[in-house]
């Protein structure tokens, strides 16, 4: 009986908190939402249940973009002028590739400032296997689409990036959760079991009613000294030193809530200007900083009371930017700073207004699953992770 008295009053005290911050708004002057998904015109648009945006990266004042699609149709490609505010190309995969139904490990960028990577995932049940696929923007916005191939047989490409310093990829795959290397410049393939979890851990896993999406990690970093970063079972960080072919365990663990060690994973990873490493733990919404030369963690807390941080990305001034929360809550924009700590910014809300469409609709962002910084690190753009998506962009905030 007392437990429920306190139980009761503890929830009568976040409760109401949690559901205002569920209708905080953040609406900063120069905000605007990119119409890109309404099929309301003879304008470019993304046609329904295929513009889900999973990954999103920027090249001089394109806004490139890739989706994942429902089951049985394919991803798109596509880029958006920031200066137009407006789609300029759209690109379906399977005009390239087969049989694929998301890109979901972002873009890394090679030595030239228009060519970027990313991996894909097949539809399941076909027996297929992800893609690596190269894109290039031209200057008009239009995306030149290469596939360069299935680095290993039936498995998709779950998590990669690139070093463009040795032309290598690194990637972990669905649904095995094993690590690869892949030379672009000899085509070698490389595959590596350190990564996998065990029988026992995938017995914990089943226990939990886990599937490998919900486990495996959905990032992977690169430090200055060209090691690899990501999360393997349970909780725990490994390190991949190309140098040597070595992997390595880090003592430090993911932060974690008590007895939820089991749905830890890297959510998503940072790289700010001057060094800084940050990284996410999906289960429980909370920030760490990563010491690559200790090799060890620092927890910074939870920006909100909700799990997940699908996407971050760097701001100025030692600004970082996040969404925290996912389905079926409502994404929250948050901005960590070393000495300021963490904001809550509320549910992005944006004005669309299309040039030559003067609707002016307030647009909400209420799922949002990949983020991405202007090269002049003004804007920060949102991606929609919806059913009907655009793209939501704001002013960097340029605080002292």
């Amino acid at each position: 009986m007392y437990y429920r008295i306190i139980y009761s009053l503890i929830a009568l005290i976040f409760v109401p908190l949690i559901a205002s911050a569920q209708f905080t708004f953040f609406n900063p002057k120069g905000s605007f939402a990119v119409e890109s998904s309404l099929e309301n015109t003879d304008e470019l648009r993304m046609p329904m249940y295929r513009n889900a945006m999973s990954s999103l990266t920027v090249s001089g004042d394109f806004v490139l973009g890739g989706t994942s699609a429902q089951k049985g149709l394919t991803p798109l490609l596509f880029t958006s002028s920031l200066s137009q505010r407006k789609l300029t190309a759209i690109k379906q995969l399977d005009d390239v590739v087969k049989g694929q139904l998301s890109i979901i490990t972002g873009f890394t960028a090679a030595k030239s400032g228009n060519l970027f990577y990313a991996g894909t995932m097949p539809q399941a049940g076909t027996g297929l296997g992800g893609h690596i696929i190269e894109l290039q923007i031209s200057p008009q916005g239009q995306i030149l689409l290469k596939d360069l191939g299935e680095p290993v047989t039936g498995q998709g490409i779950f998590a990669m990036t690139f070093n463009p310093e040795k032309n290598e990829f690194y990637g972990v795959v669905h649904p095995s959760g094993k690590f690869f290397t892949f030379n672009l410049k000899t085509g070698k393939t490389l595959i590596f079991d350190q990564t996998a979890p065990s029988e026992k851990d995938r017995e914990t896993y089943h226990s939990f009613a886990l599937e490998p999406e919900d486990y495996l990690g959905r990032a992977l970093l690169i430090d200055q000294r060209g090691r690899i970063y990501g999360s393997r079972s349970i909780n725990k960080l490994f390190c991949f030193d190309p140098a040597n072919q070595s992997f390595s365990v880090l003592k430090d663990e993911l932060p974690f809530v008590w007895g939820r060690e089991a749905m830890g994973r890297i959510d998503s990873w940072v790289k700010m200007s001057d060094g800084t490493i940050y990284g996410s733990n999906s289960a429980d919404g909370q920030l760490f900083r990563l010491d690559p030369d200790k090799q060890t963690i620092v927890n910074l807390g939870k920006p909100i009371m909700m799990p997940r941080i699908m996407a971050m990305t760097p701001g100025k001034n030692g600004m970082l930017y996040g969404v925290a929360g996912a389905s079926p809550g409502y994404a929250h924009l948050f901005s960590y700073h070393p000495q300021k700590g963490f904001r809550d910014l509320g549910n992005p809300e944006f004005k669309m207004v299309t040039p030559g469409l003067e609707q002016g609709i307030n647009w909400r962002g209420y799922q949002i699953a990949s983020m991405a910084t202007s090269q002049k690190g003004n804007y920060i753009i949102l991606g929609e992770n919806e059913v009907l998506s655009q793209l939501m962009v704001f002013p960097a905030e340029d605080l002292p």
